[in-house]
């Protein structure tokens, strides 16, 4: 039985606890910070990043940040906000934005659940999924456009290239 499967007999449970499932299967880091909300460590080839999803009720939305800590030169925020308009414009689901007063990058997306309808773990495990993808490809596009003396459309082309063979 696959994981999401799991949930099908269960129309009470709550989105956040799908989340403390998978975060358990995949043995991510988590802590429950409360009942609606559960913040994990997940590690990728360039970073730890920060995922933190969170109920609404109010709106019926489960929201998801994926965040890592980012201090570009102060000469350099021009580079960095046209790169992420580049990237913004390649993301299809969710989107990056720079939180100047934390330091952080920022990839948030929101799944909307209105009508009572219920998120599966396959819907919540590709959110995480994708927003760790997004972070790992366009993190060195970031990088190069700060710190690398690089054009944000140069950088943008290693984000994009795709990669042959195997190293």
């Amino acid at each position: 039985m696959s994981l999401s499967e799991q949930y099908l007999d269960y129309e009470d449970l709550h989105p956040i606890d799908i989340v403390e499932t998978l975060a358990t299967h995949h043995d991510w880091d988590f802590d429950r910070v409360a009942d609606d909300q559960i913040a994990m460590a997940i590690e990728g080839q360039w970073r730890t990043y920060s995922v933190t999803l969170a109920w609404s009720g109010y709106d019926e939305t489960l929201r998801m940040i994926c965040t890592f800590d980012m201090e570009p030169p102060e000469g350099a925020m021009a580079q960095l906000y046209e790169v992420l308009n580049l990237v913004n414009d390649k993301c299809w689901a969710g989107a990056f934005s720079y939180w100047a007063e934390q330091k952080l990058m920022v990839y948030r997306y929101g799944l909307i659940l209105a009508g009572d309808q219920l998120a599966s773990a396959g819907q919540i495990a590709c959110m995480v999924d994708t927003a760790v993808m997004a972070a790992e490809r366009y993190y060195p596009a970031f990088q190069l456009a700060c710190w690398g003396n690089r054009s944000p459309a140069d950088a943008m082309q290693v984000a994009i290239a795709e990669g042959y063979g195997r190293a």
